[in-house]
């Protein structure tokens, strides 16, 4: 054909074409010098068209640009080649170009134009507004009521960016609907963990409500995926019942749903009994979503377990499926098999992703090895801002606060804005180390990033000024808060109990049961049987202990009974304490703590008889608890039992088990000052032992003049 009107040649046409589908920019700039030689970029639309094309496909957004720059007539085509090309990965570009398109009044914008720019408003951080400036220009040229793929792009802004109800007027309004409009809509109400009115919509879509009925792997993918908790299991059944039925367990984006929707109900069983059954489609996502539940539902040990057989049937793993193979052995606390993993990811080439960095150092703070933590984190070129949050949360988690507050003072240094969760973690450190000075400096910085008081930070900033001892700033702070969620309530009971406000604490509990949208947790109880503890308040704690299994269905752990165990023994019902430790209700709990404080309760209460008892239980079952150890030794000294000593201190050197020295500090000047029994290391030691001695003598003087004051008075 030699047409005239058709200026660029079929081959060139077909080449340029395969070109972008190989992603080859050699071959493809090659053809597109060859177009600009036969003259036709300038004066065809469809050859420049074709020539933006090829460069958007191979992502090469800049000569896409040039490209586009180089048509003199340019169509809606045209604009829509570079819109579309732009709308993934540059909204701002997008829109400016959606402008300019708008001024060159020659052109009109059409449905595809519009598919790209809801494509962008939808990756974008614009908010509702410039959403529906979009539509409302949509409706006005007449591109939406009667086009199915720029109504549905639209309905996809609206659900991402969080309202679903204009989606859902949106979608009743569409007069043609297709699959992946249910789907989207589906998977609107999934985001807002809405599990009624996905499946009520999935319902209608089968009673073909609303004009056609589409069901296909994606809209049973969007619904399944909206079953997230166990009370949702029956519905979640019953759409599996229904893929099983209709064939769509053959596809595996919809048996994957199905895996990860029982992992999430914790109905692990049948989640392992789904993916054995689907032998035959098997692939690394499958037995990731397998892993991952697996991780989810605290089954560490048997995550593990199906990686080694993943490994064994030849599949490679994701990205996300070692992620949560690094944190199943992090939480087992398992070093050796996080440095395997590791290995592992090094051969594979994954160690250069983000996520996969920040697990390996959070599973190596995990297992108490800061040390390859560090290395981990020191290797990498530029580590990301959730890198260094990672690294410090590790610090703090192992107690070396003092690098924490560094680390993150260095992060500012190199130009990194903190998220929330790194100034919560740096909170933490300034909290234990008790510096209420570098704690309002952090204060100040979460003020001038522009964080509110939500959580995590509001509870990080209760805890901190609590630890502090200045509770009326903790509680403040609680009172400004705008959303108090139980993490936040719980912070606060905390800072009252830990305070010896536990009147306080008890009220305040009973503000959170009227609140009815909060409900009590664990934590919860472990602050509230805590303050009846340091109040001696012996029923009202055993009413509470009560009260979390019948009121809230909340099984007692061992520290709920350990802190029962506290309120006995301070109230002197050692042997009540005694048979509550050993009662058939406790016996697959841990007990040494709760023996552990029982023979406290017992030397307090000079109960030497049964602190032998409870010593010697203590001895039975392996503790390496120092304490334990002298606390049963004074006791058999007050005996006057010499052999009982013996013993004692020969268990404590069997067991390697030695006494950690006393440490104190204090903070002067927004300066932390840590001391050791018999440290002789601090710079101004000789200053301070010169000071200690002066106050020493001044005591002694006083003490003599009280004492002539007495005699005189006597006489």
């Amino acid at each position: 054909m030699t047409r005239k009107t058709i200026l660029l040649p079929a081959v060139l046409s077909d080449q340029l074409a395969n070109s972008a589908a190989r992603r080859d920019i050699i071959r493809g700039a090659s053809i597109h010098a060859a177009i600009v030689k036969i003259g036709s970029l300038h004066t065809d639309s469809f050859a420049g068209n074709i020539v933006v094309n090829f460069y958007a496909k191979c992502e090469r957004l800049p000569e896409a640009g040039r490209a586009f720059d180089d048509i003199r007539n340019r169509d809606v085509g045209s604009w829509n080649c570079l819109i579309n090309a732009n709308s993934h990965s540059n909204p701002c570009v997008t829109f400016r170009l959606f402008r300019r398109m708008m001024s060159d009044f020659s052109v009109l914008p059409n449905s595809f134009t519009f598919t790209g720019l809801f494509k962008a408003a939808a990756g974008n951080d614009a908010r509702l507004g410039g959403a529906k400036e979009l539509h409302g220009v949509a409706v006005k040229v007449g591109c939406i009521s009667g086009d199915v793929f720029a109504g549905t792009a639209l309905l996809n802004v609206y659900c991402r960016l969080g309202f679903v109800r204009d989606a859902r007027k949106l979608f009743d309004r569409m007069r043609l609907k297709n699959s992946v409009s249910w789907a989207t809509m589906i998977s609107g109400y999934t985001i807002e963990n809405d599990c009624h009115e996905a499946s009520k919509l999935f319902r209608s879509n089968l009673r073909g409500t609303g004009g056609s009925f589409c069901v296909n792997e994606f809209v049973l993918t969007a619904v399944v995926s909206a079953v997230g908790a166990s009370e949702f299991l029956v519905i979640g059944e019953q759409i599996h019942d229904y893929t099983v039925k209709n064939g769509f367990l053959s596809f595996v984006a919809v048996n994957t749903s199905i895996i990860t929707m029982y992992s999430k109900c914790g109905s692990l069983d049948a989640a392992h009994r789904c993916f054995t059954e689907s032998s035959t489609i098997w692939n690394s996502i499958t037995w990731g979503a397998m892993i991952t539940g697996y991780v989810q539902n605290g089954s560490f040990a048997s995550a593990l377990r199906m990686f080694s057989e993943m490994h064994h049937f030849g599949v490679t793993p994701t990205k996300y499926t070692l992620v949560g193979v690094l944190n199943a052995c992090g939480d087992l606390k398992s070093l050796n098999s996080g440095k395997q993993i590791h290995c592992f990811l090094l051969k594979l080439g994954f160690e250069s992703h983000v996520y996969i960095k920040s697990a390996l150092i959070d599973t190596f703070a995990n297992c108490n090895s800061v040390y390859d933590a560090w290395k981990a984190f020191d290797q990498m070129s530029e580590p990301d801002t959730v890198v260094w949050t990672t690294m410090i949360s590790g610090y703090v988690q192992n107690a070396q606060n003092e690098e924490a507050l560094s680390l993150y003072c260095r992060m500012g240094m190199e130009g990194l804005l903190p998220t929330d969760l790194t100034l919560a973690s740096t909170l933490r450190a300034c909290s234990c180390l008790g510096s209420l000075g570098l704690g309002k400096q952090l204060h100040v910085h979460t003020i001038k990033h522009g964080f509110n008081l939500d959580n995590p930070i509001g509870s990080a900033l209760m805890t901190m000024y609590a630890k502090s001892g200045d509770i009326g700033q903790s509680f403040l702070i609680f009172k400004k808060m705008s959303t108090r969620d139980v993490v936040a309530w719980n912070s606060m009971l905390s800072a009252f109990s830990q305070n010896g406000l536990g009147n306080h604490a008890l009220q305040l509990f009973d503000e959170m049961v009227e609140n009815k949208r909060i409900i009590p947790n664990t934590i919860t109880f472990i602050n509230l049987l805590s303050a009846c503890s340091h109040m001696g308040l012996v029923d009202k704690c055993w009413n509470y202990f009560r009260s979390m299994q019948t009121n809230y269905g909340l099984m007692p752990t061992a520290e709920h009974c350990a802190c029962m165990v506290d309120t006995l023994s301070r109230a002197g019902l050692l042997e009540s304490a005694k048979l509550f430790i050993e009662s058939p209700s406790l016996v697959a709990m841990e007990k040494r703590h709760m023996w552990c404080i029982l023979l406290g309760g017992c030397m307090n209460h000079r109960q030497f008889e049964l602190g032998t008892y409870v010593g010697e239980k203590l001895m039975e079952l392996g503790t390496s608890d120092s304490s334990a150890y002298i606390l049963l030794s004074n006791i058999y000294a007050a005996l006057g039992s010499r052999n009982g000593i013996e013993r004692v201190r020969r268990g404590m050197m069997l067991n390697g088990v030695s006494k950690e020295p006393g440490c104190s500090w204090i903070e002067i000047r927004n300066r932390v000052h840590v001391f050791l029994v018999r440290d002789q290391q601090h710079p101004e030691m000789t200053e301070i032992c010169e000071a200690l001695r002066t106050l020493n003598k001044k005591m002694k003087s006083l003490k003599e003049r009280q004492e002539k004051t007495v005699d005189i008075s006597i006489d």
